[in-house]
């Protein structure tokens, strides 16, 4: 088994609803599932996959920072087809996606609805 980095990711959002409504749109787009909520708490899995996940916390005093958390994209095209979920789902400031550092770093940068920064690549080297 391949060591992982990460076990997983908890973001801050201000309204649960607003949240869920992006996140299961942009994340369902990806593949996750959201798993049942917990009144502030709600995570997304891959299917088959609870050891690791991405999740947020409602938290109405929250202030997003300058940090950005990045999805693995396996093609150009699915960076594509991210790109146009997260306008659909209402994302703000979503850059076109373009070769972002170079010829094999195609990605995409955008915000969810709390202004939490996030990235979609695809990086062929």
């Amino acid at each position: 088994m391949a060591r992982r980095l990460y076990n997983h990711v908890d973001v801050r959002v201000r309204d649960r609803a607003r949240a869920v409504a992006f996140y299961d749109h942009v994340l369902g787009a990806m593949g996750l599932e959201r798993r049942p909520p917990g009144e502030a708490f709600q995570t997304y899995h891959l299917p088959g996959d609870e050891s690791q996940w991405f999740g947020f916390t409602v938290d109405p005093a929250m202030t997003a920072g300058d940090s950005r958390i990045c999805f693995e994209a396996s093609s150009r095209d699915e960076v594509e087809r991210l790109v146009e979920a997260a306008r659909r789902a209402g994302a703000a400031n979503v850059e076109p996606a373009h070769e972002a550092y170079g010829s094999d770093y195609y990605a995409t940068f955008f915000e969810d609805p709390d202004g939490n920064k996030l990235e979609v690549a695809f990086i062929s080297a």
